[in-house]
Formats: structure tokens, sequence, C-alpha cells
């Protein structure tokens, strides 16, 4: 059990705006923070970070709650694992438990398969670095290499960059007396098994980039080759696909680019590594790259939480750029503003900014940025030349990539472009276009949907589900608003809000019946009794459910708005009538309370043998009226039943 203070300390460490601006990219609007929503898909970001609360709400899928429950929600963690997380991210050391060895090694064979591969992940990676820097072959070769090449001491630290020696089993050997497992190290693809069942490295002369997650640890390993006394040996050698790692939902460089892509409101997209370090190195650090594959959906994914803005960066290769095409094409479809920036022949970003320059070279990106649709335009077009054949292909090509453009606007203003750069006349573009977007729509309609538990629920739902709401819980619902909003405001001589709520149910003996808000109004009644009312603390509760809950209530703020001064007119602040939203509050959960017992009165009516018992409960219903006509009257609310 993580102590109190410890979870404390976290917290007030673990900003939320850095939290999620780890893994979303905000923008300033108002007092708050605005971004995509992590957790569903979207185009309009409607996912809000409240920097003074501490919160995030998603107003279209309804997610909330502090950083602990983002950590949680995101990373797929319990209560503790996400403590784990911030707390090694932000340095603080958890207290170690007092555990028998028994206990230990219990835990050592219930310890994930994941914990267990990031730890040996860890140390190769430190390892390898440490084998660039103080081994007499890793200076040698290794480090000379990245030195040739141009890249600078605390860059080549900045990329945890590393170097594997040219024997059979030195780091294999290390890793086993370091107490990790043969299975573990075969299965992360650090070391290989023979056909005899012994395990030798799978890295061997080779400059070693490690990959890292979004969470800045090492994920997988890239290997590349620098001599070889086989010439089949392949140039890179990258580590298998494991729990830990999915090449087709990562993006190198990631890790390092996400402020910078922030900050900028784009991104480069590049082919390897190098091309990642090299630019870091001229400045440019708002780029990333598919390692050597086609991009995927789920890396456009990955881009698209940052930023809808993409360069992509061809060297001077045309198979190369007509086989990055359709990549090109799916970043349209997702909605992504696309530019593309050539290179001269025979040169790529690496090998462009260490010829001319930093400055050169960023000011080469900034002149020679195209439209990605007029630039496959004029390619295709001088490939054609004046084959009729190969012309019209070209029109089906062009047309077919702004077909993909999501937004009718860009398809208009594209298709006006190509018209004139294709002396085609704009009417037959059109069809076109519209003929591909039929088909895809009819194509789209025969889809078989994805089961509903795959599709996001909605604001209103979620929070159903999440708080469990009856048809009859908004009174209380409500109460909780009031109590979370005003707790420590003073509402008459002697009490506060929290005081005087708590003394009015106590006084209409109503009992708050859904157990989430239950016991929600037990830790304020525990803190009341402490003398320490904090509502915000109640973000920080052990239960996820409770913080989830209390974020997204304390999320629905209302403000009065600017443009009534336009009219003159001088509208005091919500917080001054919180007086009546207290009463009013209080009110309603006492005419439920009240509408309660007439039915209860009701049914034990319906079921009476004697009249004596009918006229006892005539009267108790005379008087349940009553009550609740006191109630309403001062208010003249007319309540129809």
């Amino acid at each position: 059990m993580i102590p109190r203070s410890k979870v404390d300390e976290i917290l007030d460490a673990a900003r939320i705006e850095d939290v999620v601006g780890d893994y979303v990219s905000l923008k300033k609007r108002g007092s708050s923070l605005l971004g995509l929503c992590p957790f569903h898909n979207e185009k309009t970001p409607s996912f809000n970070v409240s920097v003074s609360k501490g919160i995030y709400k998603c107003f279209g899928c309804g997610k909330a709650g502090n950083a602990i429950n983002f950590v949680m929600d995101y990373e797929h963690l319990d209560f503790v694992g996400a403590l784990k997380v911030l707390a090694d991210k932000y340095g603080i050391e958890l207290p170690k438990q007092e555990v028998s060895s028994e206990q230990i090694l219990e835990e050592k064979r219930q310890q994930s398969e994941k914990e267990s591969l990031q730890v040996l992940n860890n140390y190769a990676e430190a390892y390898f670095a440490d084998t660039l820097h103080t081994d007499d072959e890793g200076k040698l070769i290794g480090l000379s290499y990245f030195e040739e090449r141009g890249f600078r001491p605390d860059i080549i630290t900045k990329f945890k960059l590393g170097f594997a020696k040219d024997s059979w089993d030195h780091f294999t050997e290390n890793a086993l007396r370091s107490g990790y497992s043969s299975d573990m190290l075969v299965k992360s693809g650090l070391s290989k098994s023979s056909e005899q069942g012994k395990i030798y490295d799978a890295y061997r002369a080779r400059v070693i980039f490690p990959i890292h997650g979004l969470n800045g640890k090492p994920i997988a390993f890239a290997g590349r080759i620098l001599k070889s006394k086989d010439e089949k040996s392949p140039k890179y050698v990258n580590s298998p696909e494991t729990v830990l790692y999915y090449k087709s939902n990562e993006l190198y460089g990631l890790y390092f680019a996400r402020t910078a892509i922030s900050k900028a409101d784009s991104v480069y997209l590049v082919e390897g590594y190098t091309d990642v370090i090299s630019m870091h190195q001229a400045g440019i650090e708002n780029v990333v790259a598919s390692s050597g594959t086609s991009l995927t959906e789920n890396q456009i994914k990955l881009i698209k939480r940052f930023t809808e803005n993409v360069c992509v960066l061809y060297d001077g290769d045309a198979a190369g750029i007509k086989a990055s095409l359709r990549g090109t094409d799916m970043l349209l479809e997702a909605g992504l503003n696309v530019k593309i920036v050539l290179f001269p022949d025979g040169e790529d970003p690496d090998s462009y900014s260490r010829k001319v320059g930093s400055d050169a070279f960023d000011i080469f990106l900034s002149e020679n940025k195209q439209d990605f649709i007029l630039f496959k335009t004029g390619l295709l077009k001088d490939e054609a030349g004046n084959d009729p054949v190969k012309q019209a292909e070209l029109v089906r090509d062009i047309v077919g990539s702004i077909s993909k453009i999501p937004d009718a606007f860009k398809r208009s203003n594209f298709i006006k472009a190509c018209s004139r750069l294709l002396k085609v006349e704009e009417q037959l573009l059109i069809a076109e276009s519209n003929r591909l977007l039929r088909t895809k729509a009819a194509q789209e309609a025969r889809t078989t949907l994805p089961p509903p538990a795959e599709q996001p629920l909605n604001y209103e739902q979620e929070i159903k589900s999440l708080v469990q709401l009856q048809s009859n819980d908004a009174q209380e619902r409500d109460l909780l608003r009031v109590l979370l909003k005003y707790a420590t405001h003073s509402i008459n001589d002697t009490e506060n809000v929290a005081q005087y709520v708590f003394r009015e149910l106590a006084e209409a003996e109503i009992v708050i019946e859904n157990p989430v808000i239950t016991d929600i109004l037990k830790l304020i009644h525990a803190q009341l009794h402490n003398q320490e009312l904090n509502m915000q603390s109640l973000l920080y509760a052990n239960d996820p459910k409770l913080t989830q809950v209390v974020a997204d209530m304390m999320s629905e703020n209302l403000e009065v708005s600017p443009h009534w001064s336009q009219y003159d007119v001088d509208v005091e602040p919500i917080e001054t009538y919180f007086r009546q939203d207290v009463e009013q509050a209080l009110l309603m959960l006492k005419v439920k309370h009240i509408n309660k017992l007439i039915d209860e009165n009701q049914l034990e009516f319906n079921h009476a043998k004697t009249d004596e018992d009918l006229h006892a409960l005539q009267q108790v219903h005379a008087h349940l009226l009553m009550q609740r006509s006191e109630l309403l009257k001062p208010r003249g609310t007319v309540l129809i039943k």
C-alpha cells in the first residue's frame, strides 16, 4: 500500500497539463486547454483540461478525471500502476515494502510480461550506450561512425544511441549474469536461440537506435550494420513485435518531438532514424519517422493527436516517391493538411542538412513546401507526357486523391487548381470525384458495422454507466453539484454550505440512494468532521470511479456571457446567486423524498384491509400533500403529479 503522503507528493508534482500534454496536443482556449480526445476518434476538439482544477473532461465521450485517471485510462493500468508511472516520471522514490523472500518470489512469478520486458529494455539501452562510450571497440567503431556523420555528443546522448560489440554472446552473457532470463531475452528479440538451445546476441557489430514510447522508455531497438563478413547480412536488425512494441503503432522520435509539434502545430514526416536525428541537430525538432515502413492508419491517428498539419520530406528517388504516394493519400483521407518538400537528386534530410548547414536547411524547407495534390499533379503530368492513355490515368489518379479529402471546400479548391494545371474541364473532374464519392459511400453502407461495444459512448450514456444514474437520481446529483461547487461558502452567520446541507438532510431524514454519490458525500462529511473541507482533494480519492464523477461534475461550469456588455447591462457573476442554487437543489431533493413517501403510502392504501387502516393512511396522505405544498408555496411552484 502506497502511503497517502506519497500519493499527495506525486499529485503535487504531476501537473495535469504536463501529464496530458505528453500524449495530447493542447492549445489555450480561454482559461482552459483544448485538444483532440485520445480516447475516441474526433475531428473537432472537445477534450478540455482545467489547469486550475487539475482535471480533464471530454465533452464528446464523457471521459473525465485527474492526472492519475488519465494515466490509468491511457496506459490501461490500475491505480497503483498509474502512481508508479507518475512517480518514475517525476523522480519520486516510493517506499519499499518489507516482505518475506517467499513473497518476493511470488511477486516475481506474477510480474507481467510487459513489466519484465520494460525492465530488460531499460537494461539493454544502458548497456549499449555504455559500450559506445566506454568500450574500446565501441569508441573506435561505433562512436567514430556517429562522429563521421556529424552527430554532436549531446545529440548522441539525447537519443540514447549505442553500440553492440562484434561478439557471439557478450550482451547475452552480461544480461544472464544480471539476472535476466533466457526466455525473456529471446522473447524481446535482444537474443536468439540456436538449434542446440544456446542463446546468442541478436545485435552484433551494429550501432543501436533505441525506439522510445510516448513515455520516453525504450520499447524496441534497431541495429545498423557497420561491417559485415557476410554480404547477406541485412542493413538493419529490428526488434520483433512484443507486448511493448507494435511497429505499426509507433513513430520514431515522437517522444522527443511532441512538444515541438504542439508548439509549431505541424510535423515533418521522414523515413529513417538518421533523418530524425540530423534534423534535431539542425534545430528542427518537430520531426518523426515511419522507420522505413509504409505509413499505417494507427501511425496517422498518432500524428493527428498532436497536429493536423503534415509535411512529408521526399528524397530525389522517383521510385521511392511513387511507393510513398499511397501513404500520403491516407493522410488526406484522415483530414490532415499535407505538404511536400522534395530534395535534390541523391539527397535526403540527413545528407542535405549536413551538406548545407542548419540555417540553409531551415530556409530550404520553408521555401520548398508545396501542397501534396499539386505536387502529385506535376509529378504525374511530367511522366504522362503527351500519351493520351497515361493522361487519362493521371486524371483518375489525381481525382482519386482529391476525393479522399473529407472537407468539401478543400476538394473544390483542389479541383479548380488541377483543372488549370491539367487543362481539363472542371466539370469533368467534379463528375469523376462525385462518382468516386458515391462508390465509397455505397461500399461503406455495405460494410458490417462494428459491435456497439466498440463505439464510444456519448456523454450522457457514459455518465449513467459511471454513476449508475437511475431516472430519479437527478436531484441527488444536483445536490452533489452544489456541494462540490459551494461547500466552503458561508450561507448564514453560523454555517457554511456543507454544514447547512448535511443538517438539512438529517432534519428531513433524507437517505441518499445512489451508492456512488453516497460514497462521495461520506468523504465530504469526514472532511467536515475534521474541519478540513477541500473539494479539490476529492479528485485524488483512491477510488477512480469517485474521482471521475467528481471531475465530471466540477467541469460543469456556467459563466456569464461577455456579450451582455454590448447592451450596457451589468450582469452579476453566477456565484452571486449560490444561495438560491443551494436552496433549489435541497428543495427538489426534499420534494423527491416526499413524493417517494406518497407513493409508498399509496401502495399501502391499495392493500389496506380495514376501514381504520384506510382512514389512517388517508390522514398520512393529506399530511404529506400539505408538506409538499408548504415546500413549494414560497416559490410559487406548481407541481403536476
